[in-house]
């Protein structure tokens, strides 16, 4: 198995299933010793610059979290508060930064930013979300499938609502990790092209089907797993009303709704959560919602892409 040392992660795609595994073994072993107090200092004297351009909950305090407890420190920087915000190029800050630290995570408007930090950055960079993708959140809601259902192979994940970086994402993921994914979004809300595109021959590899329709009952018909997110994406806020007058009500993840999926469903969203809009309070407060152990398991994923992307393997 190669290793992912001293790689980008800037989309998921770059990682082979069996890295993805790989990640998730880590993910569950970082838990496990969490849940006993035990708390290895992998990183010590590494640190990780955390740089936003958009506002975060889940992403800053889970990395914070898992720098401090592995031993590292971070830095949390806004766009506002370095010279990005009085005309220095990218470039010329990821070379900067290059210097003082070991890793660099950044959360963009625009994921060409992302590709522009990472080409002359000289240490890691990991996308904590763009306009396209959100790799980090994704490989802990593969943890949380996979600790929820035991396997990948033949589930099937219903995607409701807009076709947004979460989405973009999942569907790389299932379709690498053999999960079938079918999405249900309004016309002109459906997943990116290319993504799509790419997530069908990486099916085709792992024999998974993956689907787009109109309808969310036929996504929802039969699903393992039941997914959404927020109808106004950050970056969205101008569309609100139009947005919500696409999606409410029929992409409403609701009792009715779910209860087409299987009995055992669990329903998923990465948060942050609005309840009436994309989700009823009685879903996501209800006992199929494993939202909470998605916020959980970004901190152990986390910590496992760290180790993986600084330390050579012989090392954890």
């Amino acid at each position: 198995m190669n290793s992912i040392k001293d790689k980008d992660l800037l989309f998921l795609g770059e990682l082979s299933r069996e890295e993805i595994t790989k990640i998730i073994d880590l993910a569950d072993k970082f838990k496990e010793d969490r849940k006993k107090g035990i708390y290895k200092k992998h990183l010590e004297n590494k640190t990780l610059a955390l740089l936003f351009e958009k506002p975060s909950t889940r992403t800053r305090i889970s990395f914070e979290v898992a720098m401090r407890e592995l031993g590292g420190n971070a830095i949390s920087l806004s766009f506002n508060e370095i010279q990005l915000s009085r005309g220095e190029t990218i470039g010329d800050t990821a070379k900067t930064l290059s210097q003082y630290v070991d890793i660099i995570m950044s959360r963009v408007n625009d994921h060409n930013d992302l590709l522009e930090l990472a080409k002359y950055a000289s240490v890691p960079v990991i996308n904590g979300l763009s306009d396209i993708y959100h790799p980090v959140q994704v490989l802990a809601d593969l943890q949380t499938i996979r600790e929820r259902k035991h396997r990948f192979e033949g589930l099937k994940l219903a995607w409701i609502g807009d076709g947004n970086n979460i989405c973009n994402t999942l569907l790389i993921g299932c379709s690498k990790m053999g999960i079938n994914m079918i999405t249900a979004s309004p016309e002109d809300y459906e997943p990116n092209s290319k993504v799509y595109h790419f997530a069908k021959k990486e099916a085709k590899k792992t024999g998974t089907e993956i689907t787009i329709v109109n309808e969310p009952e036929k996504a929802v018909k039969d699903a393992d797993i039941v997914v959404t997110d927020t109808f106004v994406s950050m970056g969205s806020e101008n569309e609100r009303e139009e947005r919500i007058k696409k999606f409410i009500p029929n992409y409403q993840i609701n009792h009715k709704l779910m209860r087409l999926a299987k009995t055992d469903a669990i329903f998923m969203h990465c948060l942050p959560a609005h309840r009436g809009e994309e989700v009823t309070g009685e879903i996501i407060d209800g006992p199929k919602s494993v939202v909470w152990d998605e916020a959980e398991n970004r901190l152990h994923s986390q910590k496992a892409l760290l180790c993986l992307l600084l330390l050579n393997d012989e090392n954890l």
